[in-house]
């Protein structure tokens, strides 16, 4: 049997998703009002603002990787 998700529970949910303050007030606005759309609208610009950082980490750690294998060529001299 499948509980339905408590109010709390919601929140701690979109806390560590990174949602804070106003953008949970919105979100749970919509949930209240049963806006489904919305609420899957704010999800996917949320989940679209991870990943934008992701990929931008993971260009920094290429840079490092990049830097290191030069290092190791010794193609990195003063």
């Amino acid at each position: 049997m499948d509980s339905k998700m408590t109010v709390k529970d919601l929140i701690l949910n979109l806390k560590a998703a990174g949602f804070e303050g106003d953008m949970i007030e919105k979100y749970l606005s919509c949930w209240k009002d049963g806006k489904i759309k919305e609420q899957l609208k704010l999800l996917s610009e949320k989940r679209a603002s991870i990943l934008d950082h992701v990929h931008r980490e993971e260009k920094q750690i290429d840079c490092l990787d990049y830097l290191v294998y030069q290092i190791g060529k010794g193609k990195v001299t003063v």
